[in-house]
């Protein structure tokens, strides 16, 4: 204990605090001094000390969190987390921005703009996207509401927190509401005027999620075409998205197209394990996994429309670790071997075989298990972690979630930590030229 810290608090604020997300590598130097032993951590432009106490049981720890570091900074740069709360039991907002930290995710999809939430982040290196529900489509089409909306919900939080992107609607054209539909487009391009309004353009971007099932043909992936009462639809939404520059967002899961048919689709093939795959015969490029065919199915449906400068980010993938006995495949085994190879195959930044060279881009689906979904079993079986830190399966990501803190307690007990780490980094400096 420092200052009064617990030593959890201070490993957890490090973590959380001084690890960018082009955390490289990290050095141990065991310094021994007269009072205090140091942790002398390396990274791409910024050195950080963190002190560990000199009582000797503790030297163990020292070890301990030294490992838990090495294990948790491997994920979080390269891939990010869709934070759902539809759900009664989950932790504060402070306790996920600590346990996010303490696995190093440093990506986050909300489906709002909750300000809890946005607060809870701020002076953080996460960076957001937020939603805009379908429910507020229809007033998002006239511009005064629209500017309204962002200056509540991103100008008083985009100098602290990372808004990146809005998601406008969610899947609107899986919703057979066609005066929904009719609004996407126009709610899209005043948010977007709002922005550039406000000089937040060049920050923030604007896109919607859309469902796999606006693909007529997904196979072969050469051959993706969208479906053919959705072209004329599609269409002005391509344009937009290549006027402004932003991604094309969808929604996949191979665990879908398992579970409705199988016995015809192998499991190996859509949970990334050994099989003989597919090959496209019009491109003879072979494809090992369902995902990767089905991102390269939208690449060619966008192609098709006359756009190669668009994009795809994968906005949802992830496999329930349970479900009902109708639901084929939806169990923990399935679920850790599905979420566990895609990281890895994340972490090596592959492509998918059509564009080698574009590390996929996915948001992993979801961080809780959320007990008030509505739906089958599986609906509330998505998350990584269960409501209390713990992580519902080993895929290299066992988090650190701390005991409540508020908003308001967070940056007193901040500006503490800063002053140890502020503290130990000069006494270090000043023992190393004496």
């Amino acid at each position: 204990m420092v200052c009064g810290i617990p030593d959890e608090q201070i490993f957890s604020f490090l973590r959380y605090k001084l690890f960018s997300p082009s955390f490289l590598g990290l050095l141990l130097i065991l310094h021994n001094t007269s009072r205090l032993p140091f942790l002398l951590f390396l990274t791409r432009g910024k050195m950080a000390a963190a002190v560990i106490t000199t009582s000797t049981s503790h030297t163990l720890g020292l070890f301990s969190i030294l490992s838990l570091v090495l294990l948790s900074g491997a994920w979080g740069d390269v891939f990010g987390i869709n934070y759902g709360r539809v759900a009664d039991n989950l932790p504060s907002p402070s306790q996920v921005a600590a346990l996010l930290g303490s696995v190093n995710i440093t990506m986050v999809k909300l489906y709002d703009a909750n300000p809890n939430v946005l607060e809870a982040f701020s002076d953080t290196d996460v960076e957001f996207v937020i939603g805009l529900g379908n429910e507020y489509l229809e007033n998002m089409t006239d511009l005064q509401m629209a500017q309204g909306w962002v200056q509540q919900h991103v100008l008083p939080y985009v100098d602290q927190t990372r808004i990146a992107c809005i998601v406008v609607g969610n899947e609107v054209s899986n919703s057979n509401d066609t005066q929904l539909m009719t609004y996407l487009l126009p709610a899209m391009q005043t948010v977007y005027e709002s922005l550039v309004e406000l000089g937040l353009d060049k920050l923030v971007t604007v896109t919607t999620a859309y469902s796999l099932s606006i693909l007529g043909n997904s196979y072969p992936p050469s051959m993706g075409s969208f479906r053919q009462d959705l072209g004329g639809y599609i269409q002005p939404l391509l344009n937009f998205h290549s006027m402004i520059g932003s991604p094309f967002f969808i929604n996949a899961y191979p665990y879908f197209a398992y579970k409705d048919n199988p016995a015809q689709v192998p499991l190996k093939y859509v949970l990334f394990g050994p099989n003989n795959g597919t090959t496209d015969a019009y491109t003879d490029l072979h494809y090992d996994n369902m995902l990767y065919a089905q991102i390269d199915a939208v690449y060619s449906a966008i192609k098709q429309m006359g756009h190669t400068d668009i994009s795809v980010t994968v906005s949802e993938t992830g496999w329930p670790s349970k479900g009902d006995p109708d639901e084929a495949g939806a169990n923990l085994e399935n679920a850790q071997l599905y979420n566990g190879n895609l990281l890895q195959r994340i972490q090596e930044r592959q492509g998918t075989p059509a564009h080698p060279d574009t590390p996929i881009d996915v948001y992993m689906f979801a961080l809780f298990n959320e007990d008030l979904k509505p739906g089958p079993t599986s609906e509330r079986n998505y998350g990584l972690f269960y409501p209390d830190g713990r992580a519902v399966y080993d895929i290299g990501l066992q988090g650190y979630l701390p005991e409540f803190i508020s908003a308001a307690e967070r940056r007193p007990l901040t500006n503490r930590l800063l002053l140890v780490t502020i503290v130990l980094n000069l006494g270090l400096v000043l023992h190393l030229i004496s």
